[in-house]
């Protein structure tokens, strides 16, 4: 099966270059937008206005603007003097035309201000809208463009004034299927698109200010390779021309559908020719993306005995005190959680060995080591340095005492794998391997020590929650 809408190229005219999608059940319309950002934040805001209108018209239901949208500017001055915050003028406008033209809206480079503790800070962020102008999802950039080629004349360190993301967002339900986040840099960095092709994603995004220079040598060849590589729809809005005296970019955004195949497609530069406002459409089938994975399963292939690609630490998710959560037989309430990840969490202990005695457990049933899989083990234990390191910090300690009971003749009384944590202390023990026997001991149903209340566990449960969450 083929995609249905093939795009006729209409060469280097303005504005208009594709007609409007016709709409399927299994296809959804979307839209890339190119221009020439300035530094002038209402004329490029008024542009985009008009170019997600454009859009709409031709029954765009995402709309992909390129990195910058708000601003190019001309010196580091004025980079972080224009920056905002998510919530400001600018991103409210931003919303708002998502909700107005009831199209979702891929802000695909926003100069973010964020208020730390002691310092404003700026991120380059990818902000995804929905129609209802609400904000589905924020990726902070995490591949800085810190790059000097004389030759080429190529000369930019965007660290100078961005923070560099930390995490690699999950993917976002939308119209057009479960999409995920980028911009630029990013898109030579291919372990990036395929983690995000094992989250779940059909769709791969690459806003971009590229290069003129960059892009003649990489950028179409780049964006088909990830495509390939993942059998994804890849979706690359871009800047294009020249935006001041110091930078100039390629052009040419891009829709390339799982086989490489570019079925959308604006101008690249033209000495000469500085400016360029335009639109193109293209729909996004997914039947084509389940058939070209049904006939070349190539993740299915990939040996993981061999080599394996996976996130590096944790995925902290919010706990909700109404949640129950089990360990084997046992319900553990929420409350008494203090952390969580996708694999694991951490919880109060009915009865401590010694103070902040605290407990790590899969969120999956699994009764020994060996049930986890790689991906699991590596979270639990790298959950278990975590909350080590926390539980030291409060109870001011400079050691601790890790143990996995792991099967029943090592003393495990609850058939579900967990691990203690013991903040220790200087002559907490006659003899140091008393823990032991004491640990052994503590959760028989025999211990005359009476288990401590849901109340004192939550209490406990909410100060170690102050390190992990923000809020």
């Amino acid at each position: 099966m083929s995609i249905v809408f093939n795009a006729n190229f209409a060469k280097f005219s303005s504005v208009k270059y594709f007609s409007s999608c016709r709409m399927n059940s299994s296809k959804c319309c979307v839209a890339i937008c190119q221009f020439t950002a300035t530094n002038n934040k209402e004329n490029n805001l008024k542009i985009v206005k008009d170019l997600v209108a454009e859009a709409a018209q031709k029954h765009a239901k995402v709309v992909f603007l390129p990195e910058a949208s708000d601003y190019i500017a001309t010196n580091k001055e004025e980079a972080k003097a224009f920056a905002e915050p998510l919530s400001g003028t600018l991103m409210n406008e931003y919303r708002n035309l998502a909700k107005n033209k009831k199209v979702w809206l891929s802000v695909g480079g926003f100069h973010e201000l964020v208020q730390c503790e002691k310092e404003c800070k700026i991120f380059n962020s990818h902000v995804l809208i929905d129609e209802n102008g609400d904000i589905r999802s924020i990726y902070k950039k995490i591949h800085l463009f810190d790059v000097s080629i004389p030759e080429l004349n190529v000369n930019l360190r965007e660290s100078d004034t961005n923070e560099a993301g930390s995490e690699i967002v999950p993917p976002t339900d939308t119209p057009a299927g479960p999409l995920s986040l980028s911009i630029c840099y990013d898109l030579r960095f291919p372990e990036l698109s395929i983690l995000q092709r094992k989250q779940g994603a059909n769709i791969l995004t690459y806003p971009s200010a590229f290069t003129n220079a960059t892009g003649l040598l990489h950028w179409e060849t780049l964006l088909r390779a990830r495509a390939v590589e993942t059998q994804c729809y890849v979706i690359a809005a871009a800047q294009y021309g020249k935006h001041n005296q110091k930078r100039i970019s390629f052009g040419q955004a891009l829709i390339v559908d799982p086989q490489g195949k570019i079925v959308a497609e604006c101008p690249k530069y033209r000495e000469g020719h500085d400016t360029n406002q335009s639109v193109a459409v293209a729909e996004i089938d997914s039947d084509l993306i389940k058939k070209i994975r049904c006939e070349m399963p190539v993740f299915q292939h990939r040996r993981d005995d061999l080599y394996r690609l996976q996130t590096v630490g944790n995925e902290e998710i919010a706990i909700d005190d109404s949640e129950n959560f089990m360990f084997a037989h046992k319900v553990i309430p929420g409350s008494t959680v203090f952390y969580r990840t996708r694999h694991s969490f951490a919880f109060t202990n009915i009865r401590c060995v010694v103070p902040y005695h605290v407990l790590i457990s899969s969120i999956r049933l699994c009764k020994r080591l060996s049930d986890l899989t790689d991906e699991e083990v590596a979270d639990l234990f790298q959950t278990a340095v975590k909350v080590q390191q926390v539980v030291e910090a409060v109870t001011a300690a400079c050691s601790s005492t890790l143990c996995v009971q792991d099967g029943t003749h090592a003393g495990q009384t609850i058939p579900h794998v967990h691990i203690h944590i013991l903040p220790r202390h200087p002559n907490d023990f006659d003899h140091n391997d008393e823990v032991y026997d004491k640990l052994a001991k503590h959760d028989r149903d025999n211990n005359p020590e009476p288990r401590r209340s849901d109340e004192e566990m939550s209490k406990e449960a909410k100060i170690l929650r102050k390190y992990f969450y923000k809020n």
